[in-house]
């Protein structure tokens, strides 16, 4: 695992953990926008076995990154975010796309939302603002919300919202303990544990470049997948 660095030490410390699987073409957009915040916040970029140059760009620019030698998939390469955050003390994580759909002054948004009502979990919501429309991820999504809060009594208005701040606490969790991804049915079971999760607005714009995962078959089957968890797996637990 390589690794290059650059650390603020001197306040309670935001990290941004910016999973990258060949998001070359994006990440200097995405890190523009970061450096550009007055909002003080460090980032992680971990490249999750890339073949695209996203390393060698990382090196050429002296981002901070961490290469991982095989692609893990996005929870090991998440968790991997979480131990580096972990283990440099830091106060609050955030999940943090690559590919440019994340606005980086929505960052302390979440982080007053956090400091409100000393939060584990603030989740990203388009949808606190307007109204989900009728497209199969909307609905794949008001089908997620309600099964959370079907089993949890929580209501959660953009579950698959990837944009996330996380406390100390739950920095501690998927470090130590869990081995889940960063995904609905983890902020459900998380919320089942006793997590005090709340929600604050973002905007998610689209994928600057490159094609996203979640085409309309694989979106069908990740929908169905957090379903299953959610509602039959966590149950039986």
């Amino acid at each position: 695992m390589a690794e290059a660095l650059k650390e603020n030490s001197n306040r309670e410390k935001v990290l941004l953990v910016i999973p990258a699987y060949n998001e070359a073409e994006n990440l200097p957009k995405v890190v523009a926008d970061i450096r550009a915040q007055k909002f003080p916040m460090d980032y992680i970029i971990i490249s999750d076995g890339s073949t695209d140059g996203t390393v060698e760009l990382c090196e050429r620019e002296h981002y901070n990154y961490i290469s991982l030698p095989a692609n893990l998939g996005l929870a090991g390469c998440f968790q991997t975010g979480m131990k580096y955050a972990y283990r440099k003390g830091y106060s609050y994580a955030v999940q943090f796309d690559g590919d440019g759909q994340h606005r980086a002054e929505d960052i302390e948004t979440l982080y007053e939302k956090m400091k409100e009502g000393d939060y584990d979990i603030v989740q990203g919501s388009r949808f606190l603002v307007k109204k989900k429309g009728g497209s199969m991820r909307e609905i794949g999504s008001r089908l997620i919300s309600v099964a959370i809060k079907i089993t949890t009594g929580k209501t959660i208005t953009d579950p698959t919202c990837g944009l996330r701040m996380y406390s100390g606490r739950v920095i501690d969790s998927f470090a130590n303990r869990l081995n889940y991804g960063p995904e609905p049915d983890t902020i459900s079971f998380l919320i089942k544990k006793g997590a005090k999760v709340t929600e604050a607005p973002v905007t998610i714009d689209d994928r600057l470049a490159g094609e996203s995962y979640l085409k309309p078959m694989n979106a069908m089957k990740y929908m169905a997948r957090m379903l299953i968890s959610i509602l039959v797996i966590q149950s039986s637990r």
